[in-house]
């Protein structure tokens, strides 16, 4: 990351490069939806992010080394985005944010899922994960379990449930 830096506390420089409203919201949504186009990002976000925010974050998180940016061989126009190494690396971070926020705020029982089954696998969970993200976006092998589709399923699954129960 460039430019000056407030300190050398690694709270405060962590929260430089992932601290605004909307760097962790981009990074979640490459991670746990393995969105990879700008188009995907700018219309599958639960929040609405806006394109000029969407541009300008991705542009940050390229600078600061989160996400890598490669064409796509099957569309001139467009970018893959992948998340890197460092970026892989905060899967124990957004499975403990999740975690609180489930503990901590009005969450919506289909988009706490996957917060309540990271948090009860806990590391072994996680390494599961960052190995399959590795393999997704860094090209590593593959590993035999997908965490990803266990947390994918866990989402569809609640969902059919909340459709079906009573008074819903």
């Amino acid at each position: 990351m460039e430019g000056p830096r407030r300190s050398g506390c690694p709270i405060n420089l962590t929260l430089e490069v992932l601290g605004d409203r909307w760097s962790l919201i981009v990074i979640r949504d490459v991670m746990f939806g393995n969105r990879r186009h700008y188009r995907e990002l700018l219309n599958q976000s639960e929040e609405g992010i806006a394109s000029n925010i969407l541009a300008a974050r991705l542009k940050h998180l390229l600078e600061a080394g989160l996400l890598s940016k490669r064409d796509d061989p099957r569309h001139r126009q467009k970018a893959i985005y992948s998340l890197t190494e460092p970026a892989i690396q905060l899967v124990p971070l957004l499975a403990h944010m999740g975690a609180w926020g489930v503990r901590h705020t009005p969450v919506t029982e289909e988009l706490a899922i996957r917060a309540r089954l990271l948090e009860q696998g806990g590391p072994a969970l996680w390494e599961a994960f960052m190995e399959e993200l590795r393999a997704v976006h860094l090209g590593a092998p593959a590993p035999s379990r997908s965490v990803l589709a266990e947390l994918q399923a866990a989402f569809e699954q609640t969902v059919r449930n909340r459709a079906h129960a009573p008074g819903e």
